[in-house]
């Protein structure tokens, strides 16, 4: 199946590593973010959505005019926004870059962290309204005629847009979250399900946990997996490096705001906790030292070697249904070059042959 690659564009330079500094916003450095991805091979790149951070529409609209040929996966928190504006916004965008756009949908675990937009919904409600707010997005995506829809959260009469996705297949609903909740509206409205880099055993038991739940729905996902890869040009020189990146995230920690929090709000990472109780190298090359440190903080683990050996750790994923790999460095416009030059093509190489080894070939 095909392979999908993901990178990572943030409003400036800022990592467990790099504390930021700077204007929030550097229109110079989304520029050079979204041409190091676009020339370095990635299919999209992730802006992300926090409480706190510059509004990623924005952002992803800026990216995208600076690499007419980069895909956006743009974080988006329902529930702020009524859902057909939203949905108007992501079709337009979608027209103005030609069908380049790509929504990932962030219900949110923290309760602290969304009581700072003024939501005091439950993780529960939250999951419940989310699966509202995507029923009618679809349906404002795709209507022609009038329409209306009666919930719990919403009460939409006589909606329709008069601009639809660019795309007759439309835009691309990637859907993270772990928890029950998450996992159910998962089944029922995710094109894509995201995982953070879990150890083989986690990534196939969650994989199945989603294809049941979607199955119950007539659906078939794809999953993305989200990691860090750490090279070098040996597996000892890489290790290396992945100790150096601990010690200085570890020194740090207070500039970059990377600090562990006593309560652990959401099941992602929890479960990425669960994996660095078993040790910070695990499955070979799965490394948890950071997510240790700073409470598995979104996507926190890496895969650690060579680019031949995270090449092939991968596959391996890709063997579990993983068919597409978010990837971010701890130095993110070097790491983000390094990953199209050294990583990136050796992966689409070795699934090509591995495809072609499984696909019947005609008498």
């Amino acid at each position: 199946m095909p392979v999908e690659f993901i990178g990572f564009i943030n409003s400036r330079s800022h990592s467990e590593i790099i504390p930021a500094t700077g204007p929030t916003v550097n229109p110079h450095y989304i520029e050079t973010a979204a041409k190091i991805h676009e020339n370095g091979g990635f299919d999209r790149a992730l802006v992300a959505f926090h409480s706190d951070s510059p509004e990623s529409i924005l952002i992803a609209q800026h990216a995208a005019a600076a690499a007419p040929d980069l895909g956006l996966l743009i974080a988006h928190r329902p529930g702020f926004n009524a859902p057909t504006i939203a949905a108007r916004q992501f079709a337009t965008l979608d027209h103005l870059t030609r069908g380049r756009v790509a929504v990932h949908i962030i219900t949110g675990g923290s309760d602290v962290e969304l009581q700072a937009d003024g939501d005091h919904t439950t993780k529960a409600q939250r999951y419940a309204r989310t699966s509202e707010y995507l029923d009618i997005v679809r349906k404002e995506w795709s209507e022609t005629t009038p329409f209306s829809y009666k919930g719990a959260f919403y009460d939409v009469r006589g909606a329709r847009a008069s601009v639809h996705p660019y795309r007759e297949s439309g835009i691309p609903v990637y859907f993270g979250g772990s928890s029950e909740e998450a996992i159910a509206v998962a089944g029922q409205h995710a094109d894509v399900y995201a995982l953070w880099g879990e150890t083989y055993e986690q990534v196939s038991q969650t994989v199945a946990r989603v294809r049941a739940a979607a199955a119950r729905h007539g659906r078939s996902p794809r999953f993305s997996l989200s990691l860090r890869p750490i090279l070098a040009a040996t597996e000892e020189e890489a290790w290396a490096r992945a100790d150096r990146i601990l010690e200085t995230a570890r020194a740090l920690q207070q500039q970059t705001g990377y600090v562990r929090s006593a309560e652990i709000p959401n099941e992602g990472s929890r479960r990425l906790l669960a994996a660095a109780a078993q040790g910070r190298r695990l499955d070979q090359r799965l490394w948890t030292g950071i997510a240790e440190l700073t409470g598995a903080k979104g996507n926190s683990t890496s895969l650690v070697g060579t680019p031949e050996q995270v090449a092939d750790a991968l596959l391996d994923y890709y063997r579990l249904g993983i068919s597409t790999f978010l990837i971010r460095g701890f130095d993110p416009l070097p790491d983000a070059y390094e990953y199209g030059r050294d990583l990136i093509p050796l992966v689409r190489e070795r699934i090509a042959r591995e495809d072609a080894r499984n696909t019947p070939h005609a008498a």
